[in-house]
């Protein structure tokens, strides 16, 4: 056993690099804070402790970090990638694990990183682990990546519903994936307990279109009436209005031509708050 200190330097730089590298693709605002907490809920189900159940939010937030080894051009393409395109896509655990390897807090992320893509029937990537060589925190991982994307929309599709992005899940229980955790996470749908994080990038914080180019545009937690956002995609420029418990873009006519990617201070926030001063694993 390992007892590892929880430096809050340390786990801010984590986060936020993990959030500007979410930031440079505008079809998943949000992905990562939906994927630890749909994770964080499994975790719970399966009976995880506390301390590993930090250990699972916190991988889960930067289980993408790899992505910024994958060009725009291959994130973005509306249509079927090629099998080279797939390959260098199926190299962003590796490439996320060689990212923060030097990192002090790496061995509480490295399963997240380095397994969520990998399948219980050992055909997964990158390293074609199968059963029980699969940690707990990339098969829940896994499960949580893969709801979420299925239930958001991508350049190359609309946002699945949700009864069809469980069957999918169900369909895949004993081959891509564990086949009790599917069971825990699908009796979780079966409540309302995942309607908040649905289509959120934060706690109460809804996510937006560009009423302009289609995708997705998060809002800070502090965001204000009249305030400006950007949308990462098209670069243009909307003022933001309230709306009942959501807000409504008003184009003003003008794109900057430069999208800069920012940390997501809400985020970072919100995981200080529930840190941990030491894990042990």
């Amino acid at each position: 056993m390992k007892k590892i200190e929880i430096n809050n330097d340390l786990l801010k730089s984590l986060i936020a690099l993990a959030s500007v590298i979410e930031a440079r693709d505008p079809y998943t605002g949000g992905h990562i804070w939906r994927v630890s907490r749909y994770s964080i809920l499994l975790g719970e189900q399966y009976g995880l402790d506390k301390n590993y159940l930090f250990v699972l939010e916190l991988g889960a937030l930067v289980h993408d970090l790899g992505k910024v080894g994958v060009s725009d051009g291959i994130l973005n393409k509306q249509d079927s990638l090629s099998e080279q395109e797939l390959q260098v896509v199926r190299q962003h655990p590796v490439v996320g694990g060689e990212i923060s390897k030097n990192h002090p807090l790496y061995p509480l992320v490295r399963y997240s990183i380095l397994e969520h893509h990998e399948r219980v029937d050992g055909t997964g990537y990158p390293g074609r682990l199968d059963g029980d060589s699969i940690t707990i925190w990339g098969k829940i991982t896994s499960i949580a990546d893969s709801f979420d994307a299925l239930t958001s929309p991508r350049p190359y599709r609309p946002a699945l519903p949700v009864d069809r992005a469980l069957k999918i899940l169900s369909d895949g229980k004993g081959t891509q994936f564990d086949a009790h955790l599917v069971d825990l996470f699908l009796s979780l749908a079966k409540t309302d307990t995942l309607n908040h994080i649905l289509g959120h990038a934060g706690e109460n914080r809804l996510l937006l279109s560009c009423p302009v180019c289609g995708p997705l545009i998060v809002p800070r937690p502090d965001i204000q009436e009249g305030e400006i956002l950007q949308c990462p995609s098209c670069t243009g420029r909307f003022r933001i209005h309230r709306a009942g418990d959501t807000f409504q873009l008003e184009y003003t006519g003008s794109k900057s031509g430069v999208y800069v990617p920012r940390p997501d201070e809400g985020l970072i926030q919100s995981i200080l708050k529930r840190k941990r001063k030491t894990v042990t694993l």
